[in-house]
């Protein structure tokens, strides 16, 4: 104040201003202050020498430090916790939200002198709502810690990590504060880092500028501990370097059993301006942030691989606010600016992180930010309908990586891993085995550490959380990840049919299986003409056949891990996978298809295809691409879809090249209408010959019946005869000669061809038409002689 008078007060962040508690007639240098959750109580610890009394020397027989305890409701009585020479912080505890006002409040004093108590205060209400404390004695007290020389408070959930040294490494430790107990020791880590200072170091105490200002002590420099809401928790510290121009920092992911050190060699940089890096807690991700040179993403969840966290440098690694590195992270997103005093909100923008998938030329930034957009931003609509338009642009320009399968899957994993706790652990985030890739500039060097040790029971939230992870960790994380190998073999031998001993009651499960994930998708949602994607409500058997055991496999895989969820459950997980799967695809085609403004009449096979049409063949031919890496299914009509498009679009052999290396599928629907559809031209004859030879046995024999032409009666003749000579096997014929057919034909190779047909028909053998009655011995006889007039130019009649 003007009057040198030192004034206590408490921010509003509601009002913008500050509500006076206390004040002290003189000028004091506060050390340290906290108010209890009634606000009846505040604590204060500050220099008892100004600096004018300092230069007398007339007070060294006083004590340098004074903690005391102030009633303010109003204000009342002071007493004195604490007079020595040593600095003192004091930290009240806080209880639950939504808890009624106790008459108990607690309060942590943590000393230079490496030691953290607890006092317990009760306090009464007399008249007129005045409130003192109870007892006029001393208070009850008890130790908390011992022996530290790091420590850090974690306001927000009520913790208190230490770091004890032991000879050349440390321990970490956690100390847990519960609302109606007391406290809990809970977790001990041991770290690699050697400590040696003579120092407490401490974070989330108060802002001390001394502290700040001193450089002597290194092998704990800006040490700070965060935690996620998924259960991760990381220990990140500064390292010094002897060479110059060159920054250090280890992050430690103690839920993972590992811990990463990153090696940055900067360009142009001033000695005076290498200064330590900050970190930021951004739950999903940790920040390590070097103001004028760059900003690493960590990502919490998935360290594993580089690919996952991106690294800026330049003006993308810009923070406007932020330009100088005395800044901490007290709590998720939240960042003090220690000498401006501005306290501030962090989050990731969706609008730069877009720009930056847009503009990045490197495959580890584009798969960083597009993970990171759909791990943070969990799925807005429109952000959705940006990355699938970037990822239709960018099919080709990405090498490393499949834009499509990384998007599917992520996808996949943000959508369902909330609705069940530990699903994350158990479904895949991405379609990467590994990353061979690094950084430009940056060095990662990755140490296998000894998890942490836990000691809690029945502690739900965090710890239950973080205790899962460890647990998995134990048991090899890695390969509790659903993965399509199985599939993909059981797939395979079901559709060529060479598992005899599968029953039908096991086909009929699967398909039931696949019918009831496809009740559930938006693709069977839209009546068919009202549809912006022209799918069609089509059987595909192997679609079907893929949908159902993916439901049955990846069943079989969650309740090996998630038995205490229970069966319904499960189920209902599952189908909602697929069912996802599966409208994520149709978002992708229903965005391609509005962008480059298609409509149904692709499916007029008299016109050839736009340059549009061909641009979304090319998209839809990534599709299948990437579903078949994945051995993923697609939306029923999918194949008919691409067929008729690739029809179009493509020429001739083009077209027959893709049909023979399996990128297009003959389908019945499109087929059949290529047959009704298009005239018999020379050009059209030559497609449609090319076609039907090349129809899987059973599809012919539906679809060959709309094609009246000699070409296709030729063929189903041929057809006919092979099948039933295969029939006829090694079964001799008697050559009983048949009632002569229409008219007489003195060709003795068609006589006997002709008399042996009718001799196996009239022996009641399977008809291999059975849908086409016109398909005979008499029907085999004409088209013979018709192609044989033919070839000779001879007309027939």
């Amino acid at each position: 104040g003007n009057q040198r008078n030192t004034h206590i007060g408490l921010y509003d962040l509601q009002t913008k201003q500050n509500e006076h508690l206390y004040m002290f007639e003189k000028n004091l240098h506060i050390i340290s202050c906290s108010i209890n959750n009634e606000r009846t109580l505040l604590a204060v610890s500050f220099c008892q020498y100004t600096e004018e009394e300092r230069a007398t020397q007339l007070l060294q027989s006083v004590s340098k430090y004074l903690t005391l305890l102030i009633e303010i409701h109003p204000i009342n009585n002071v007493r004195v916790l604490k007079a020595v020479d040593s600095c003192v912080r004091v930290q009240f505890l806080y209880p639950v939200e939504g808890r009624n006002a106790s008459r108990e409040s607690r309060l942590l004093l943590v000393s230079e002198d490496k030691y953290i108590e607890q006092f317990d205060i009760h306090v009464v209400a007399e008249e007129e709502h005045k409130v003192v404390i109870q007892k006029s004695g001393q208070l009850p007290r008890a130790k908390v810690a011992d022996d530290l020389v790091w420590a850090q408070w974690d306001m927000m959930e009520q913790r208190l990590f230490y770091i004890v040294p032991k000879e050349s490494k440390s321990t970490l430790r956690c100390v847990q504060f519960y609302p109606e107990e007391n406290f809990n020791s809970i977790l001990e880590s041991h770290l690699d880092i050697a400590v040696n200072d003579t120092q407490l170091k401490l974070v989330n105490f108060g802002y001390d500028y001394c502290q700040d200002q001193d450089v002597a002590s290194k092998s704990l420099k800006n040490l700070q501990v965060f935690t996620s809401k998924a259960g991760g928790l990381c220990v990140c510290c500064n390292l010094v370097s002897d060479i110059p121009h060159e920054i250090i920092y280890s992050i430690y992911f103690l839920h993972k059993g590992y811990n990463k050190t990153f090696t940055v060699s900067l360009e142009r940089a001033e000695s005076h301006q290498l200064k330590e890096v900050a970190f930021m807690n951004l739950d999903y991700y940790v920040a390590a942030y070097l103001p004028g040179q760059f900003l690493h993403l960590l990502n919490i969840q998935h360290p594993d691989m580089l690919c996952y966290s991106l690294f800026l440098t330049g003006e993308d690694a810009r923070i406007d606010a932020l330009q100088n590195c005395s800044i901490r992270s007290p709590w998720v997103s939240a960042v003090l600016d220690c000498n401006a005093g501005s306290l501030y909100h962090v989050s990731i923008s969706d609008s730069a992180l877009l720009q930056l998938l847009q503009k990045s030329k490197r495959d580890c930034e584009r798969l960083a930010a597009l993970h990171c957009a759909l791990l943070y931003f969990q799925h807005t609509e429109d952000l959705e309908m940006q990355i699938i338009r970037w990822i239709s642009e960018n099919l080709s320009t990405c090498h490393s990586f499949d834009p499509i399968q990384e998007f599917i899957i992520a996808s996949l994993y943000c959508r369902m891993c909330p609705e069940t706790e530990n699903l994350d652990k158990l479904l895949p985030y991405t379609s990467l085995h590994d990353w061979i890739g690094a950084v430009p500039g940056v060095i990662c060097a990755t140490d296998i550490i000894s998890l942490p040790v836990l000691e809690f029971q029945n502690s739900k939230g965090f710890w239950e959380k973080l205790n899962s992870n460890l647990e998995s960790v134990k048991y090899a994380e890695p390969h509790l990840h659903y993965h399509s190998k199985v599939l993909r073999r059981e797939w395979r031998n079901l559709a060529e049919e060479r598992e005899e001993r599968r029953t039908t009651a096991y086909l009929r499960n699967i398909f039931e299986n696949a019918k009831n994930a496809m009740s559930l998708t938006d693709c069977c949602s839209f009546v068919p003409e009202a549809r912006l994607v022209p799918l069609f409500e089509e059987e595909d058997y192997q679609q079907q056949l893929l949908m159902g055991l993916m439901v049955a496999q990846l069943k079989d895989h969650l309740m090996r891990h998630l038995q205490y969820v229970g069966k319904k459950k499960i189920d209902q997980i599952v189908l909602d996978y697929v069912a996802n799967l599966l409208n994520l695809v149709h978002r992708i085609m229903k965005e391609v298809w509005r962008r480059y403004q298609l409509h149904s009449c692709i499916f007029c096979f008299d016109e050839r295809g736009s340059a549009a049409e061909f641009a979304v063949f090319h998209i839809m031919s990534r599709i299948l691409e990437a579903a078949n890496g994945m051995c993923m299914p697609l939306p029923p009509g999918f194949h008919t879809l691409h067929l008729g498009l690739g029809v179009r679009c493509l020429p001739l052999h083009t077209l027959l090249h893709y049909i023979d290396n399996g990128i297009l599928q003959l389908t019945e629907t499109c087929v059949r209408k290529l047959l009704k559809d298009l005239d018999d031209t020379e050009q059209n004859e030559k497609l449609k010959f090319s076609i039907v030879m090349r129809l899987p046995e059973a599809l012919g024999q539906k679809v060959r019946q709309y094609w009246n032409h000699p070409i296709n009666a030729n063929l189903i003749a041929r057809k006919y005869v092979k099948l039933l000579l295969e029939k006829l096997g090694s079964r001799q014929c008697s050559r009983p000669v048949p009632e002569r057919l229409s008219f007489p034909v003195e060709f003795l190779p068609l006589n006997y061809l002709t008399n042996m047909l009718a001799e196996i028909e009239n022996q009641g053998s399977v008809h291999p038409y059975e849908k086409q009655d016109h398909v005979n011995a008499r029907f085999v006889e004409e088209t013979a002689l018709k192609h044989t007039m033919t070839l000779l130019g001879l007309k027939y009649s």
